[in-house]
Protein backbone atom coordinates (compact mmCIF):
# COMPACT_ATOMS: atom_id res chain seq x y z
CA UNK A 1 0.00 0.00 0.00
CA UNK A 2 1.03 3.54 -0.92
CA UNK A 3 2.12 5.71 2.44
CA UNK A 4 -0.35 8.54 0.75
CA UNK A 5 -3.23 5.69 0.81
CA UNK A 6 -2.91 5.80 4.31
CA UNK A 7 -5.52 7.91 5.39
CA UNK A 8 -8.63 5.72 3.81
CA UNK A 9 -7.11 2.57 5.66
CA UNK A 10 -6.65 3.39 9.16
CA UNK A 11 -9.76 1.56 11.20
CA UNK A 12 -11.98 3.42 12.81
CA UNK A 13 -13.98 3.28 15.99
CA UNK A 14 -17.16 5.03 17.58
CA UNK A 15 -19.35 2.87 20.08
CA UNK A 16 -20.34 0.00 17.98
CA UNK A 17 -19.16 0.81 14.88
CA UNK A 18 -15.88 -0.34 14.34
CA UNK A 19 -14.89 -0.27 10.54
CA UNK A 20 -11.73 -1.83 8.88
CA UNK A 21 -11.55 1.55 6.98
CA UNK A 22 -12.37 5.11 6.64
CA UNK A 23 -14.57 4.27 3.16
CA UNK A 24 -18.29 4.30 3.51
CA UNK A 25 -20.94 3.59 1.02
CA UNK A 26 -23.17 6.17 0.46
CA UNK A 27 -27.10 5.41 0.84
CA UNK A 28 -28.08 5.66 -2.86
CA UNK A 29 -32.18 5.05 -3.68
CA UNK A 30 -32.28 1.72 -5.75
CA UNK A 31 -36.19 1.19 -5.81
CA UNK A 32 -34.81 -2.99 -6.51
CA UNK A 33 -37.20 -4.25 -3.63
CA UNK A 34 -40.45 -5.93 -4.71
CA UNK A 35 -43.49 -5.75 -2.81
CA UNK A 36 -40.81 -3.32 -0.31
CA UNK A 37 -38.84 -6.33 0.68
CA UNK A 38 -35.20 -6.82 0.60
CA UNK A 39 -34.76 -10.03 -1.59
CA UNK A 40 -31.88 -11.94 -2.64
CA UNK A 41 -30.45 -9.35 -5.18
CA UNK A 42 -30.17 -6.94 -2.36
CA UNK A 43 -28.79 -9.44 -0.47
CA UNK A 44 -26.09 -9.67 -3.19
CA UNK A 45 -25.94 -6.16 -3.88
CA UNK A 46 -24.69 -5.02 -0.17
CA UNK A 47 -21.89 -8.21 0.29
CA UNK A 48 -20.30 -7.20 -3.15
CA UNK A 49 -19.40 -3.26 -1.72
CA UNK A 50 -18.24 -5.44 1.51
CA UNK A 51 -16.17 -7.89 -0.40
CA UNK A 52 -14.71 -4.86 -2.01
CA UNK A 53 -13.72 -4.09 1.01
CA UNK A 54 -15.68 -0.82 2.08
CA UNK A 55 -15.48 0.18 5.37
CA UNK A 56 -19.02 0.94 5.91
CA UNK A 57 -22.35 0.08 4.50
CA UNK A 58 -25.24 2.85 4.77
CA UNK A 59 -28.04 1.10 3.27
CA UNK A 60 -30.60 3.10 1.02
CA UNK A 61 -33.38 4.73 2.42
CA UNK A 62 -35.60 2.60 4.27
CA UNK A 63 -38.51 3.85 5.31
CA UNK A 64 -40.42 3.77 8.91
CA UNK A 65 -43.56 2.05 9.92
CA UNK A 66 -46.05 4.94 9.29
CA UNK A 67 -48.74 5.11 6.22
CA UNK A 68 -47.10 8.39 4.20
CA UNK A 69 -43.60 7.51 4.86
CA UNK A 70 -42.70 6.16 1.71
CA UNK A 71 -42.65 7.96 -1.49
CA UNK A 72 -40.83 5.60 -4.26
CA UNK A 73 -42.04 2.40 -6.17
CA UNK A 74 -40.06 -0.45 -4.45
CA UNK A 75 -38.40 1.50 -1.84
CA UNK A 76 -37.29 -1.61 1.02
CA UNK A 77 -39.46 -1.42 4.41
CA UNK A 78 -38.17 -1.40 7.83
CA UNK A 79 -40.36 -2.94 9.61
CA UNK A 80 -42.98 -6.01 8.84
CA UNK A 81 -41.22 -9.71 9.50
CA UNK A 82 -41.16 -10.44 5.72
CA UNK A 83 -38.66 -6.93 5.05
CA UNK A 84 -36.37 -7.40 8.54
CA UNK A 85 -36.02 -11.21 7.94
CA UNK A 86 -34.62 -9.93 4.29
CA UNK A 87 -32.31 -7.20 5.94
CA UNK A 88 -30.91 -9.51 8.46
CA UNK A 89 -30.12 -11.66 5.31
CA UNK A 90 -28.61 -8.59 3.97
CA UNK A 91 -26.37 -8.18 7.49
CA UNK A 92 -25.08 -11.58 7.63
CA UNK A 93 -24.03 -11.24 4.26
CA UNK A 94 -22.35 -7.79 4.76
CA UNK A 95 -20.39 -9.07 7.91
CA UNK A 96 -19.32 -12.53 6.59
CA UNK A 97 -17.32 -10.47 3.99
CA UNK A 98 -15.88 -8.41 6.96
CA UNK A 99 -17.66 -5.04 6.22
CA UNK A 100 -20.02 -3.16 9.19
CA UNK A 101 -23.25 -2.04 8.06
CA UNK A 102 -25.88 0.56 9.05
CA UNK A 103 -29.86 1.38 7.95
CA UNK A 104 -30.81 4.44 7.35
CA UNK A 105 -33.88 4.80 8.22
CA UNK A 106 -36.27 7.46 6.07
CA UNK A 107 -39.82 9.58 5.91
CA UNK A 108 -40.14 11.30 3.08
CA UNK A 109 -42.42 13.71 4.32
CA UNK A 110 -44.10 16.14 1.70
CA UNK A 111 -41.97 14.14 -0.63
CA UNK A 112 -44.58 11.78 -1.35
CA UNK A 113 -46.00 10.49 -4.31
CA UNK A 114 -49.85 10.17 -4.32
CA UNK A 115 -50.65 6.37 -4.79
CA UNK A 116 -47.35 5.09 -3.99
CA UNK A 117 -47.49 1.43 -1.81
CA UNK A 118 -47.45 0.26 0.55
CA UNK A 119 -50.50 3.00 1.81
CA UNK A 120 -51.64 4.05 -1.96
CA UNK A 121 -54.32 5.97 -0.48
CA UNK A 122 -51.97 7.81 2.79
CA UNK A 123 -51.44 11.69 2.39
CA UNK A 124 -48.13 13.21 2.68
CA UNK A 125 -47.15 14.64 6.08
CA UNK A 126 -45.27 17.19 7.33
CA UNK A 127 -44.36 20.33 9.31
CA UNK A 128 -47.41 22.49 7.65
CA UNK A 129 -47.97 20.68 4.31
CA UNK A 130 -45.61 22.37 2.47
CA UNK A 131 -43.48 20.48 -0.48
CA UNK A 132 -41.23 23.75 -0.88
CA UNK A 133 -42.17 27.25 -0.20
CA UNK A 134 -45.12 28.44 -2.38
CA UNK A 135 -46.51 25.07 -3.27
CA UNK A 136 -48.34 22.28 -1.06
CA UNK A 137 -48.51 18.79 -0.67
CA UNK A 138 -50.31 16.45 1.23
CA UNK A 139 -50.99 17.76 5.08
CA UNK A 140 -49.87 19.25 8.08
CA UNK A 141 -48.93 16.92 11.32
CA UNK A 142 -50.85 17.14 14.31
CA UNK A 143 -48.66 16.25 17.57
CA UNK A 144 -50.45 13.16 18.03
CA UNK A 145 -48.57 12.43 14.25
CA UNK A 146 -45.56 13.87 15.59
CA UNK A 147 -45.21 11.74 18.50
CA UNK A 148 -46.23 8.46 16.37
CA UNK A 149 -43.61 9.16 14.31
CA UNK A 150 -41.01 9.52 16.71
CA UNK A 151 -42.04 6.19 18.12
CA UNK A 152 -41.63 4.47 14.69
CA UNK A 153 -37.98 6.12 14.34
CA UNK A 154 -37.03 4.86 17.66
CA UNK A 155 -39.07 0.94 16.91
CA UNK A 156 -37.45 1.07 13.49
CA UNK A 157 -33.70 1.47 15.27
CA UNK A 158 -34.55 -1.68 17.87
CA UNK A 159 -34.99 -3.39 15.28
CA UNK A 160 -31.89 -2.63 13.78
CA UNK A 161 -30.09 -3.49 16.67
CA UNK A 162 -31.70 -6.50 17.50
CA UNK A 163 -31.19 -7.66 14.17
CA UNK A 164 -27.51 -7.21 14.66
CA UNK A 165 -26.76 -3.71 12.41
CA UNK A 166 -23.56 -2.09 13.53
CA UNK A 167 -25.46 1.23 13.80
CA UNK A 168 -28.46 3.55 12.58
CA UNK A 169 -28.55 6.45 10.19
CA UNK A 170 -31.31 9.23 10.61
CA UNK A 171 -31.86 10.54 7.16
CA UNK A 172 -32.35 14.27 7.78
CA UNK A 173 -30.85 15.63 4.63
CA UNK A 174 -32.24 16.72 1.38
CA UNK A 175 -35.36 18.26 2.38
CA UNK A 176 -36.96 14.53 3.32
CA UNK A 177 -39.13 15.08 6.64
CA UNK A 178 -36.90 15.35 9.02
CA UNK A 179 -34.95 18.48 7.01
CA UNK A 180 -38.71 19.51 6.08
CA UNK A 181 -38.61 20.28 10.30
CA UNK A 182 -35.17 21.96 10.02
CA UNK A 183 -35.87 24.34 6.62
CA UNK A 184 -37.67 27.66 7.78
CA UNK A 185 -39.09 27.20 3.86
CA UNK A 186 -41.07 24.15 4.86
CA UNK A 187 -41.72 25.17 8.83
CA UNK A 188 -44.46 27.52 9.16
CA UNK A 189 -45.56 25.58 12.53
CA UNK A 190 -46.05 28.24 15.61
CA UNK A 191 -46.06 25.41 18.44
CA UNK A 192 -43.37 24.36 19.95
CA UNK A 193 -41.86 21.91 16.58
CA UNK A 194 -41.64 25.67 14.41
CA UNK A 195 -40.18 28.75 15.01
CA UNK A 196 -36.32 29.69 15.05
CA UNK A 197 -33.44 27.71 14.37
CA UNK A 198 -33.21 26.25 17.29
CA UNK A 199 -36.49 25.42 17.90
CA UNK A 200 -36.57 23.74 14.20
CA UNK A 201 -34.61 21.18 15.74
CA UNK A 202 -36.97 19.97 17.84
CA UNK A 203 -38.69 16.83 15.90
CA UNK A 204 -34.85 15.86 15.58
CA UNK A 205 -33.81 15.65 19.07
CA UNK A 206 -36.79 14.61 19.70
CA UNK A 207 -36.13 11.27 17.35
CA UNK A 208 -32.64 10.94 18.64
CA UNK A 209 -33.28 10.96 21.99
CA UNK A 210 -36.34 8.12 21.60
CA UNK A 211 -33.73 6.19 19.59
CA UNK A 212 -31.37 6.46 22.20
CA UNK A 213 -33.67 5.54 24.64
CA UNK A 214 -34.59 2.28 22.64
CA UNK A 215 -31.19 1.02 21.55
CA UNK A 216 -28.95 1.83 24.67
CA UNK A 217 -25.76 4.47 25.20
CA UNK A 218 -23.15 2.22 22.46
CA UNK A 219 -25.30 1.83 19.87
CA UNK A 220 -23.90 4.76 17.33
CA UNK A 221 -26.52 7.30 16.17
CA UNK A 222 -25.41 8.94 12.99
CA UNK A 223 -27.67 11.82 11.41
CA UNK A 224 -27.34 12.68 7.68
CA UNK A 225 -28.12 16.35 7.05
CA UNK A 226 -27.50 19.07 4.07
CA UNK A 227 -27.39 22.74 3.47
CA UNK A 228 -29.23 21.78 -0.07
CA UNK A 229 -32.45 20.49 -0.91
CA UNK A 230 -33.96 18.69 -3.76
CA UNK A 231 -36.27 21.49 -3.58
CA UNK A 232 -33.88 24.20 -3.82
CA UNK A 233 -30.10 23.85 -4.11
CA UNK A 234 -29.16 26.55 -3.15
CA UNK A 235 -31.14 26.57 0.19
CA UNK A 236 -29.31 26.98 3.31
CA UNK A 237 -29.87 26.24 7.06
CA UNK A 238 -26.72 28.18 8.16
CA UNK A 239 -24.88 30.94 6.76
CA UNK A 240 -22.01 31.63 9.11
CA UNK A 241 -20.28 28.86 11.57
CA UNK A 242 -21.65 30.42 14.19
CA UNK A 243 -25.30 29.82 13.08
CA UNK A 244 -24.13 26.49 11.98
CA UNK A 245 -22.90 25.60 15.96
CA UNK A 246 -26.40 27.08 17.36
CA UNK A 247 -27.73 24.36 14.65
CA UNK A 248 -25.78 21.38 15.73
CA UNK A 249 -25.53 21.95 19.57
CA UNK A 250 -28.91 20.50 20.16
CA UNK A 251 -28.80 17.43 17.80
CA UNK A 252 -25.30 16.49 19.89
CA UNK A 253 -26.59 17.23 23.23
CA UNK A 254 -29.56 14.35 21.83
CA UNK A 255 -27.18 11.94 21.14
CA UNK A 256 -26.04 11.97 18.06
CA UNK A 257 -22.72 10.54 17.87
CA UNK A 258 -21.70 10.61 13.86
CA UNK A 259 -22.79 13.52 11.25
CA UNK A 260 -22.92 12.58 7.98
CA UNK A 261 -22.53 16.07 6.41
CA UNK A 262 -23.63 15.60 3.03
CA UNK A 263 -22.58 18.00 -0.46
CA UNK A 264 -22.85 17.82 -3.92
CA UNK A 265 -18.59 18.29 -4.31
CA UNK A 266 -16.53 17.29 -1.03
CA UNK A 267 -13.89 20.12 -2.18
CA UNK A 268 -16.32 23.09 -2.08
CA UNK A 269 -15.55 25.33 0.82
CA UNK A 270 -18.73 25.79 3.10
CA UNK A 271 -18.14 29.33 4.36
CA UNK A 272 -15.76 32.26 3.36
CA UNK A 273 -12.60 32.14 4.94
CA UNK A 274 -11.66 28.52 5.21
CA UNK A 275 -11.20 25.70 2.91
CA UNK A 276 -13.08 23.50 5.46
CA UNK A 277 -16.30 21.45 4.02
CA UNK A 278 -19.80 21.28 5.63
CA UNK A 279 -18.53 18.23 7.38
CA UNK A 280 -15.15 19.44 8.42
CA UNK A 281 -16.80 22.38 9.93
CA UNK A 282 -19.23 19.99 11.41
CA UNK A 283 -16.22 18.23 13.08
CA UNK A 284 -14.84 21.41 14.81
CA UNK A 285 -17.61 22.92 16.39
CA UNK A 286 -18.87 19.42 17.63
CA UNK A 287 -16.12 17.34 18.37
CA UNK A 288 -17.75 14.94 16.76
CA UNK A 289 -16.91 12.05 14.20
CA UNK A 290 -18.00 12.98 10.56
CA UNK A 291 -18.52 11.55 7.33
CA UNK A 292 -17.56 14.13 3.99
CA UNK A 293 -19.42 12.50 0.61
CA UNK A 294 -20.10 14.44 -2.69
CA UNK A 295 -18.46 13.53 -6.04
CA UNK A 296 -15.61 11.77 -4.48
CA UNK A 297 -13.55 9.87 -7.51
CA UNK A 298 -15.40 11.48 -10.46
CA UNK A 299 -15.43 14.23 -12.88
CA UNK A 300 -19.16 15.57 -12.57
CA UNK A 301 -21.44 15.97 -9.34
CA UNK A 302 -24.36 13.59 -8.63
CA UNK A 303 -26.98 16.50 -9.76
CA UNK A 304 -25.18 17.75 -13.02
CA UNK A 305 -24.51 20.86 -14.26
CA UNK A 306 -27.31 21.69 -15.76
CA UNK A 307 -29.01 20.61 -12.13
CA UNK A 308 -31.54 18.31 -13.87
CA UNK A 309 -30.68 15.19 -12.16
CA UNK A 310 -28.08 12.55 -11.68
CA UNK A 311 -25.27 13.41 -13.69
CA UNK A 312 -25.44 11.22 -16.97
CA UNK A 313 -22.02 10.32 -17.87
CA UNK A 314 -18.91 10.88 -14.83
CA UNK A 315 -15.22 9.64 -15.22
CA UNK A 316 -12.96 8.71 -13.10
CA UNK A 317 -10.37 10.78 -11.53
CA UNK A 318 -7.60 11.18 -8.90
CA UNK A 319 -7.98 11.25 -5.12
CA UNK A 320 -5.41 13.42 -4.18
CA UNK A 321 -7.23 16.27 -2.68
CA UNK A 322 -9.37 13.84 -1.01
CA UNK A 323 -6.28 11.82 0.79
CA UNK A 324 -5.04 15.43 1.78
CA UNK A 325 -8.32 16.63 3.58
CA UNK A 326 -7.92 13.18 5.39
CA UNK A 327 -4.46 13.27 6.10
CA UNK A 328 -5.20 16.64 7.91
CA UNK A 329 -8.22 14.90 9.86
CA UNK A 330 -10.73 17.79 8.38
CA UNK A 331 -12.98 14.31 8.36
CA UNK A 332 -13.13 11.18 9.69
CA UNK A 333 -14.97 8.92 7.22
CA UNK A 334 -15.66 9.82 3.35
CA UNK A 335 -18.87 8.40 1.86
CA UNK A 336 -18.62 6.91 -2.07
CA UNK A 337 -21.79 6.77 -4.08
CA UNK A 338 -21.77 6.37 -7.49
CA UNK A 339 -18.25 5.64 -8.04
CA UNK A 340 -19.15 2.14 -5.76
CA UNK A 341 -22.58 1.75 -7.47
CA UNK A 342 -20.90 1.50 -10.93
CA UNK A 343 -17.92 -0.72 -9.56
CA UNK A 344 -18.07 -2.42 -6.21
CA UNK A 345 -14.47 -2.90 -6.96
CA UNK A 346 -13.22 1.19 -6.78
CA UNK A 347 -11.36 0.64 -3.52
CA UNK A 348 -9.22 -1.99 -4.06
CA UNK A 349 -8.58 -0.70 -7.93
CA UNK A 350 -7.46 2.21 -5.92
CA UNK A 351 -5.32 0.18 -3.30
CA UNK A 352 -3.79 -1.49 -5.68
CA UNK A 353 -2.72 1.68 -8.50
CA UNK A 354 -5.27 -0.05 -10.97
CA UNK A 355 -6.81 3.03 -11.42
CA UNK A 356 -7.20 2.45 -15.60
CA UNK A 357 -9.50 -0.26 -14.42
CA UNK A 358 -12.05 1.65 -12.63
CA UNK A 359 -15.28 1.57 -14.68
CA UNK A 360 -17.03 4.73 -15.38
CA UNK A 361 -20.23 5.81 -14.33
CA UNK A 362 -23.18 6.19 -16.42
CA UNK A 363 -27.02 7.33 -15.84
CA UNK A 364 -27.86 4.78 -18.10
CA UNK A 365 -26.43 1.90 -16.56
CA UNK A 366 -28.39 2.87 -13.30
CA UNK A 367 -31.19 0.17 -14.30
CA UNK A 368 -28.66 -3.22 -14.90
CA UNK A 369 -25.80 -2.47 -11.85
CA UNK A 370 -26.47 -4.49 -8.97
Amino acid sequence: MSRSLDPLFRPFQCKSLQLRNRVAMAPMTRNFSPNHVPDQAVVDYYRRRAEGEVGLIITEGTTIDRPSANGYPQVPSFHGDAALAGWKQVVDAVHGAGGAIIPQLWHVGAVRRAGVTPYPDAAAQSPSGLFKPGRNNGEAMTEQEIDATVQAFADAALAAKQIGFDGVELHGAHGYLIDQFFWDGTNQRTDRFGGDALARTRFATDIVRAVRAAVGPEFAIVLRYSQWKQQDYAARLAETPQQLEQFLTPLVDAGVDVFHASTRRFWVPEFDGSELNLAGWTRKLTGQPTISVGSVGLDDDFIGHDNSGMGGTAKPVGIDALLERMAADEFDLIAIGRALLQDPQWLQKIRDGRDEEINVFTKDALSSLS
